[in-house]
Parts: structure tokens; C-alpha cells; sequence
């Protein structure tokens, strides 16, 4: 499955929508994802899984790249 992850770049930032980035990853559920991203002291504001139309519509941005984690 692939989920879309918005997230601040700093683990202690407030969740500002200007601040706000994105990451595409590929796991299996919400916890390996939120596993996997532990070690890089971001602060995950919601993870959120991608299929379907969803998935099609999100393919089309030009910043849609899934990382290998």
C-alpha cells in the first residue's frame, strides 16, 4: 500500500499549514510506516493511505515520488 505522510520538519514544530510537507512511502499498514519513520525526528501530523481514484489523482503531481525507506 502506499500512504501520503504530512508531516513538520522538526519533531517539536507546531503544525503550521505553510510549514506543512509530504512524503509517499510504501508499507504494509500506519505503524510500519510510523516505524519507519522514527529515526528522522520529524513530527507526523497524519498518515494516510492512498488507493483508488485517491491514488490515480496524487500520481499526477509532479512531487509524487515513493521513497525506499
Amino acid at each position: 500500500m502506499i500512504f501520503k505522510v504530512l508531516y513538520q520538519e522538526h519533531a517539536g514544530e507546531v503544525p503550521v499549514r505553510e510549514n506543512t510537507h509530504s512524503l509517499y512511502l510504501e508499507a504494509s499498514n500506519e505503524r510500519e510506516v510510523r516505524r519507519l519513520l522514527k529515526d528522522r525526528g520529524i513530527n507526523i501530523e497524519f498518515v494516510q493511505q492512498l488507493d483508488g481514484d485517491h491514488l490515480a489523482y496524487e500520481k499526477q503531481s509532479e512531487d509524487f515520488k515513493v521513497e525506499n525507506v
